[in-house]
């Protein structure tokens, strides 16, 4: 019998280290990248959109992963629901823009029409064999929490979506996503591996020396830090700022608004971390001085000093005020290239030039953006180079990487990786 031969991918996992950066074809392989495809955006859990991005009955938003191609749409009874867009009949997709907003969803093909629950109410010279109730769209999974649609493709998805709605579900009511709408949104293409723009977003080692506009809002030694390198006033100012943050979340939880870290790494399938932190400066919000960027809070919240509710998934990265809410989720689009959207939420009564000024709304985070979409692409280019070898991650500024990566070690594993 001849020996079983393990593809080099498969051996770069068997000899990954614990504490280091990935092997390069984890960030150069097409191959690795299609497996990436498969198990981490169709296996998994992803946010794929908000509720605002279809606020009213026929608005279709489409969302392409890989090959595949997804439709959320708002039907006529307000819910939301998510399809395969595949018509029915001969495979042709259905919904060709972005955005549209439709009555029925109609195969620009041979014009077979759905309704908007996904039931084929028309298909032409088909003769009285054919049996309608056969040929609905497809359903993909769905779960919307709070106002963040997640898709899982595959039909098996994991089951632990259940206790993320649960932790998510009492974090996100006080913001009312169903009730804000979008005040900008941006869509940017990142010139790198998507597993180097989460693990950039994972760790703050960088924010210092890479974000003047976010470290406004920062307070004290947010960044990180190694402990033996701190002087006697640093000591005292992180052990002033700890006690603060300290009295500060069990205020806010007192007040009913979860705060404290909950972390789903290794063990979990879905990942999720999230978490209140105290805000810079007034306090309120990301902008620069720290205070509110719009009058008019979210919900039905009256004090604009919640801090910053923070929470990251595989593929996204989200803070929310009391005044408004940043999301941000990502989709591979090749190797080298990642597909980076944002949005900025407020109250769906809240005025541009009222109630808010957009262009102080979005500058942190536009500027944040492309700072790290730069750092991104010269890690890119890094890792392409023959000189590249996995690096040590910092014990005390890049945990959360470390974890990141673990956690997608042990699901490759979970499935099988073989490639």
């Amino acid at each position: 019998m001849n020996a079983v031969t393990k593809s080099p991918l498969a051996e770069q996992i068997s000899g990954y280290r614990r504490g280091y950066t990935l092997p390069a074809p984890f960030y150069n392989s097409t191959k690795a990248f299609e497996a990436d495809l498969e198990i981490f955006f169709q296996k998994h859990w992803i946010i794929a959109g908000v509720t605002p991005d279809i606020p009213e009955p026929g608005d279709v938003r489409r969302v392409d992963i890989g090959k595949t191609s997804v439709l959320l749409v708002r039907d006529e009874d307000m819910e939301v629901r998510a399809f395969h867009n595949v018509c029915r009949h001969r495979g042709s997709r259905l919904v060709r823009e972005e955005t549209t907003s439709v009555g029925r969803l109609v195969c620009p093909y041979h014009q077979w029409s759905y309704d908007l629950t996904g039931e084929l109410v028309h298909a032409a010279h088909m003769g009285q064999g054919l049996d309608r109730s056969c040929h609905a769209l497809k359903p993909v999974n769905l779960r919307v929490i709070g106002g963040i649609i997640f898709i899982c493709i595959a039909e098996d998805a994991p089951k632990d979506i259940e206790e993320v709605a649960r932790v998510l579900g009492e974090r996100l009511a006080p913001f009312d996503l169903d009730n804000a709408r979008i005040a900008h949104e941006q869509t940017i293409i990142e010139a790198g591996n998507w597993k180097l723009s989460v693990d950039n977003n994972r760790e703050c080692y960088h924010c210092e020396g890479s974000h003047p506009e976010l470290i406004n809002t920062f307070v004290g030694l947010d960044v990180g830090f190694d402990p033996a390198e701190l002087g006697e006033e640093e000591k005292a100012e992180y052990a002033r700022h700890c006690a603060v943050a300290t009295v500060q979340v069990a205020a806010w939880e007192r007040q009913g608004f979860a705060s404290r870290k909950v972390e789903h790494y290794e063990g979990h399938e879905t990942l999720l971390r999230t978490e209140r932190f105290v805000i810079a400066g007034a306090g309120e919000s990301h902008t620069m001085d720290g205070s509110a960027a719009c009058r008019k809070l979210l919900g039905n919240l009256s004090d604009p000093k919640l801090g910053d509710l923070h929470l990251h998934t595989h593929n996204s990265w989200h803070h929310f005020f009391a005044d408004h809410a940043v999301l941000s989720w990502l989709t591979p689009v090749a190797p080298d290239r990642t597909e980076l959207r944002t949005v900025w939420l407020v109250h769906k009564d809240a005025k541009e030039g009222v109630d808010y000024d957009l262009a102080r709304l979005t500058e942190v985070w536009i500027a944040t953006n492309q700072q790290d979409a730069d750092l991104v692409e010269i890690a890119q280019q890094g890792v392409g180079s023959v000189g590249y070898e996995p690096g040590p991650l910092s014990e005390f500024c890049e945990g959360a990487v470390d974890r990141n990566i673990a956690w997608y070690i042990e699901r490759l594993r979970a499935h099988g990786f073989d490639i």
